[in-house]
């Protein structure tokens, strides 16, 4: 039997499942990964927002990444949610010393508007991002990183989500240094059902990298499995839904 690709999410948990470590786990399932965790925070929330907040602390966390690692082993890892600076350079600490694709969405907004990092944490962010195979902020959080200026002055390679910009088009750029701007366009799904889509692509880009696809079609597969995901939504709660990971095609 061929092993699944092992695919380490560090990122908060969500306790109404829509984003988050669960919507890690669910997307790295449904694509045929292993799904390891290393939690950094422990959230109250649901559709309608963000009511509570605990982080962990950084030793707990590395001790999360070094159970996995040291053991089971790692194929890719995906970053989300951190939380404070000292657990975003524990986490960098760590991968330092990893071979291996890392995917990092640099969390400073929810979907419900919650703010989820503060200035001190995003500075903390530089680390990782250098680290990373690829980068993956929305539209608030590539204005908080500077741009597409800001992003080139880096000299990494990133995907400019679009999905909270405006108009009936969603486009989302991945920029690899050294080449052309690679533009991918879809029409809008109009649905309040988007809440975890951050997480869902950039979990599903990890475990495409794992598989052995290049970055582009990693990316093109990942963004094809979240739209699906947001066409099967099951329409739960009274805010911005959780997707419909396991009936969403691969």
């Amino acid at each position: 039997m061929t092993q699944p690709p092992r695919i380490l999410s560090i990122a908060g948990s969500d306790s109404s499942g829509g984003a988050g470590i669960q919507a890690d786990i669910k997307t790295i399932t449904v694509l045929g990964g292993y799904a390891m965790t290393a939690i950094t925070a422990i959230t109250a929330q649901n559709t309608l927002g963000v009511t509570a907040v605990e982080v962990l602390s950084p030793d707990l966390i590395g001790a999360q990444i070094d159970a996995c690692t040291g053991d089971i082993g790692v194929d890719a890892v995906k970053i989300g949610m951190l939380g404070s600076p000292a657990i975003a350079h524990a986490v960098a600490e760590r991968l330092e010393r990893l071979s291996v694709p890392i995917v990092f969405d640099p969390v400073m907004v929810a979907t419900s508007g919650a703010t989820l990092a503060d200035a001190e944490t995003i500075a903390a962010f530089e680390r990782l991002m250098h680290l990373a195979t690829l980068s993956t902020p929305n539209v608030p959080e590539l204005a908080a990183l500077g741009g597409h200026e800001g992003m080139a002055a880096r000299g990494i390679a990133y995907l400019a989500k679009g999905g909270d910009a405006d108009g009936d088009q969603v486009e989302d750029v991945l920029v690899i240094p050294g080449q052309a701007p690679l533009h991918m366009t879809a029409q809008r799904i109009h649905t309040r059902h988007t809440h975890g889509t951050g997480c869902t692509m950039s979990s599903a880009i990890a475990t495409w990298l794992a598989r052995g696809l290049d970055l582009p079609e990693a990316v093109e597969r990942a963004r094809r499995f979240v739209r699906s995901a947001i066409a099967a939504a099951p329409g739960f709660g009274d805010g911005s839904g959780p997707l419909g990971h396991t009936a969403a095609q691969a």
